[in-house]
């Protein structure tokens, strides 16, 4: 299988001529291809050593060459190959230019080795070595050349494109009648040689056209002797005013964007032979190898980008096991839009955190790349975004943001700005509110713009055809693991290997060989003790438990049986992991972890703070802790692979586990790289053998939409915001949308009761009856023309993103505020902001509740009477009496949960609060997080209202505070992705408080100054910094030049 091809491809000669050919892609035992080395230009012998290294901005601009007149410099060679071809009046031309050549290359050659030696790593030149073996070599050499010609094929595929536009600008000259005899061989040895030298000696010359065409350069040409060309060549560099760069890191840049331009070029002719990297210059290859030690693509991964159907830019659905690689495709791809098509991409994730993963991780490549990358999580995110004039944009977004900058996009008319969107998790357009928000958010696009490519990706899809479908796409799987996954289930003590090849499901492995007590098996009778001491403490393994509580047992419990021999392992990096979290809980940790952490365990899940949930995830990932307890969320969440995955039970709380949940938590053994192979062991139960046994060996649950079982957050959500963006304001125009939704493609399946166009119609007159549309929708349906139009609170709903379910009450509540909105404090403008869906959930207590009330002024409790909470109520509630009066109790859960965030706002300490609330401080963590996003959402709302001016600058401020909940001076630091309270509070004493020190900070000196830091960390930091630095100074820059632009419309200009 071919390597990528390169931007410019030779003419085809027979193989047996070419001096270098392309190696197959190869597959090591773990299918994983191994780039092979490429012979050096000589065609046999060991490669070159690599020069020593030395200062770029002290390099000799001549290199070794010691003089104009020294006998080994450059000019002397040449001086003596002029002398001995003049006495030589008969030798043969092609013999001379070989000679010639054939000499000054091992110059050039040398200088070009002296001009790299200053980089740590000379890739790019290896690169842009194996980028030059495509250029059109009959444009630049003599087809028989000797071997020490095939050096000028060292030179980036970008310079040798330069030589062959300067060819083209001499040709005129060289075929002239006049051109003849002595000129033919000193002017084909001057475009071969002196050309090489001017581009790459100086960063000026590089660029300088060479013009041929004029009698007067001709005249000089034929006097002037090839040592006077080089001579004043040099002095004229020599005397150049030096510049504070680097010339390496000059080439470079100058390569890069010459790349760029060269493969966009090639991508615009549709071309498959696009380029050094897929189309993308060879520094993103560095950039890889760099980042990520990334030396090689897998063979799946070759086929995919190199799909003809990508190539033709149609929509694609790829599907993979997990661990695959599936994310550096849509990377590539991501890449290959933004340098080469030049169109912003937006990429949509399904957690805030696996989003903040994503920013730090990408970011770096958008500084080095010269693209922006944009978060939209949470509350973060500006709708619509800036227009960009130079840079394009990024956009790595929750599936709600992406909802929401989607339809800011469509109403700006910049839909078409965007060139790809790319979703993970493809498979959640099946799940609930969010897999309907998703599929809205997928059927705009695919409606308002066509040239928008999309590519879905997921490792557990099933009916894919409905998918293809809905986004007319091609689709592309693959079996591949780069760790071979082993599946057993446990029943008693014996472990059996999952076949489906045999009748039963299941084949006989071995029994366990751990002696128990009679002690142990009561309080272990599930025998994890003996799976996870098979594994750790030199191996990692996680343990999914069903719920919570049982993550915090099974933690516990597997610590006090442990040797404590376990505890020496990495004992001093356990014990800085304790005083990290005790700083975060500002004295307090939670006291499982206190006790499990020194044996290398913890827990992890919701009940986790975000603060300690990051430090537990860098100390599993590190090897300091080896063994995690969690939930279900984590293997849908950031990437922690183990060696060993152990299934508690087959269930996720109550419910039996599905086949798309096993197939993700499963999907967490084996680490590439690291493992030769990973395991999964599901403990199974006697009664439910027969379940399991259909659970592996079923299929993957199909993916249904959920535009019906959604309501107010699907059919009619989709309703709203297709007239209010003037998608489609006739029922017939909504019901040639609505066909091309997942919804329209399996509307057989799924609404066997009533048609897709009776649905439509009751969704519609459902919101003229809320009073969000207006227009008449005729009974028959004959008056389908009708024009339907967005009232003012509906067009407030779909751009706040407020449920349906809520948008009359919060207008209700909004309303009643402004009679009286007490501002003594922010309590009241804190309770508007509570978001209404998390009060279900709640449950006061009561004594708590009557203590928190008695703690407020006058004011704040006439707050609680305002919204229809009584003090007499709380009161007789607190001490158990009859209550006749009746209140709602919605409103009194919505108080209480205000109460929550009141304390927190002033606090800004979660352990505090969750304390003095007796909640977990999981759930505060949550609670604040929501009610960050809700206030975002309060304020788009209240923009659209004129009457609700007055909530608008106090919204702004609110939502920063809930945002990052901290003093202020932590903010700009916290601003910035993967920041959290504790690592901000650490960078604050040291001296980092603004985002211009962050994103000027040295790595290495951040790593010795702040505790628990590793070096991939600490880059990434100052790398998010330097993101969000420059995103800031392009806005501003923006608006700059926004507010300079002459308009065209100036009144008798004309």
């Amino acid at each position: 299988m071919a390597e990528p091809s390169l931007g410019v491809r030779r003419k085809s000669r027979p193989s047996s001529e070419r001096k270098r050919s392309r190696a197959p892609v190869q597959s090591s035992a773990a299918n994983s291809p191994v780039a092979p080395k490429r012979p050096s230009s000589g065609g046999e012998g060991p490669p070159p050593a690599e020069p020593p290294c030395c200062n770029d901005s002290e390099e000799d601009m001549f290199g070794d060459y010691d003089s104009f007149c020294g006998n080994d410099s450059l000019l002397a060679q040449v001086d003596d190959i002029e002398h001995k071809y003049l006495q030589d009046k008969n030798m043969n031309v092609k013999a001379a230019r070989e000679i010639t050549v054939g000499n000054l290359q091992s110059g050039i050659h040398q200088k070009k080795q002296d001009n790299f030696s200053a980089s740590e790593k000379p890739s790019v030149l290896k690169a842009d070595e194996e980028a030059a073996c495509q250029v059109h070599d009959r444009d630049l050499v003599d087809g028989s050349r000797e071997p020490a010609e095939s050096l000028l094929d060292d030179l980036p595929s970008s310079q040798l494109l330069y030589f062959e536009k300067m060819n083209e600008l001499s040709s005129a000259f060289r075929m002239s009648p006049d051109s003849k005899g002595r000129s033919e061989c000193v002017n084909s040895s001057s475009d071969k040689i002196r050309s090489p030298l001017s581009y790459c000696a100086d960063a000026e010359h590089r660029n300088r056209p060479m013009d041929f065409s004029s009698d007067t350069k001709c005249v000089l040409l034929k006097t002037e002797s090839l040592k006077d060309h080089l001579k004043s060549a040099m002095t004229g560099n020599a005397k150049a005013q030096t510049l504070q760069v680097s010339k390496t890191k000059q080439l470079k840049e100058a390569i890069l964007s010459e790349e760029i331009f060269v493969a966009r070029k090639a991508i615009e002719s549709s071309s498959v032979d696009i380029g050094p990297f897929y189309g993308l210059p060879s520094k993103v290859k560095d950039l890889f190898r760099q980042l990520r030690g990334i030396e090689t693509l897998y063979e799946w991964q070759h086929d995919c980008l190199m799909l003809e159907s990508l190539q033709q830019r149609k929509n694609l659905i790829y599907s993979l096991p997990t661990s695959g690689g599936k994310t550096l495709v849509a990377e590539i791809m991501i890449l290959q839009e933004l340098l080469c098509r030049q169109k912003d991409v937006l990429m949509i994730l399904p957690y805030v955190a696996i989003v903040q993963e994503k920013i730090r991780g990408l970011s770096s490549f958008g500084i080095e790349l010269g693209f922006l990358v944009e978060e939209y999580a949470g509350s973060k995110g500006r709708f619509p975004p800036i227009k960009r004039r130079v840079k394009k944009s990024l956009y790595i977004a929750t599936i709600e943001k992406g909802h929401a900058l989607v339809n800011s996009l469509i109403e700006t008319e910049r839909i078409s700005d965007l060139g790809l969107v790319v979703v993970d998790e493809l498979h959640m357009l099946g799940e609930g509110s969010r897999g309907a928000i998703l599929e809205i958010t997928l059927a705009k696009i695919l409606y308002t713009s066509k040239n928008t490519q999309i590519v879905g990706m997921s490792a557990t899809l099933n009916n894919v055809g409905d998918l293809q479908k809905f986004l007319r796409a091609e689709y592309y799987t693959n079996n591949f693991r780069p760790v071979e996954l082993k599946e057993y289930v446990k029943i008693r003590d014996t472990i059996y290997a999952v076949d489906s090849k045999t009748e039963n499901g299941f084949t006989f492995s071995r029994l366990l060989n751990f002696k128990y007590s009679s002690y142990l098996e009561k309080a272990d009778p599930d025998h994890i003790i003996a799976l996870v001491t098979e594994v750790i403490p030199n191996y990692s393994c996680l343990i999914f438990c069903p719920t919570k509580k049982n993550c915090e047992n099974v933690a516990s419990m597997v610590c006090k049986y442990l040797k404590k021999e376990f505890r020496a392992h990495r004992e001093k990096e356990k014990q800085d992991l304790v005083k990290n979290l005790k700083s975060i809980g500002n004295g307090s940790v939670c006291p499982v972890l206190k006790q499990t952490i020194p044996f290398g365990v913890a827990y992890h899940h919701s009940g986790l703070t975000n603060d300690e949930r990051k430090s537990i995830e860098e100390a599993y990932s590190s090897g300091v802790l080896c063994l995690l307890a969690c939930t279900a969320t984590l293997a849908a969440g950031v990437n922690l692979p183990a060696r060993r995955v152990i299934l508690r039970a087959p269930y996720v709380a109550n419910d039996f586990l599905k086949k798309n949940q096993y197939k993700q938590m499963i999907g967490r053994a084996g680490r590439a790289g690291i493992d030769d192979a990973g395991e999964s062991i599901l403990i199974v139960q006697e009664k439910d053998k027969h379940l399991v046994r259909d659970l592996v060996n079923s299929p993957l649950e199909n993916c249904y939409s959920n535009l019906l079982l959604e309501l107010t957050k699907g059919m009619q959500s989709l309703l709203l915001s297709l007239v209010g963006l003037k998608i489609a304001v006739t029922c017939d125009e909504v019901n040639n949308f609505m066909c091309g939704t997942l919804l329209g493609v399996q509307q057989q399946l799924l609404s066997k009761e009533k048609s897709l166009s009776e649905l439509i119609k009751d969704g519609l007159e459902n919101l003229i009856e809320k009073g969000l549309l207006k227009g008449r929708i005729s009974e028959k349906g004959h008056n389908s023309e009708c024009t339907l139009t967005i009232t003012p609170l509906g067009k407030a709903t779909y751009k706040g993103s407020i449920d349906l379910a809520y948008c009359n009450l919060l207008y209700r509540d909004l309303k009643k505020g402004l009679e009286g909105l007490i501002l003594e404090s922010n309590l009241h403008l804190l309770y508007l902001a509570t978001p209404y869906d998390v009060t279900s959930s709640c449950s006061p207590d009561w004594m708590i509740y009557l203590r928190q009330f008695n703690q407020l002024s006058a004011a704040e409790q006439k707050v609680a009477d305002i919204v229809g909470v009584p003090e007499s109520f709380i009161t007789k509630k607190a001490s158990g009496q009859a209550i006749r009066k009746n209140v709602d109790s919605a409103v009194v859960n919505r108080l209480y949960l205000t109460f929550v965030l009141y304390n927190l706002v002033k606090e800004t300490n979660i352990w505090n609060v969750s304390e003095k609330f007796n909640m977990s401080r999981g759930y505060v963590q949550n609670l604040l997080n929501s009610a960050a996003s809700f206030a975002s959402c309060l304020l788009h709302f209240c923009e659209e209202l004129e009457e609700f001016w007055v909530y608008k600058a106090l919204l702004t401020e609110l939502t920063k505070q809930l945002t990052y909940c901290v003093k202020t001076e932590l903010i700009p630091l916290m601003e910035v992705a993967g920041v959290l309270e504790a690592r901000a509070k650490q960078l604050y004493n040291a001296g980092y408080k603004t985002l211009a020190h962050l994103a000027n900070a040295n790595p290495e000196t951040l790593i010795k100054m702040i505790e628990h830091l590793s070096r991939r960390q600490a880059k990434q930091i100052v790398s998010s910094a330097k993101m969000l630095l420059s995103e800031k100074a392009e806005a501003l820059q923006e608006e700059v030049e926004e507010l300079l632009k002459v308009p065209t419309d100036i009144p008798g200009t004309h």
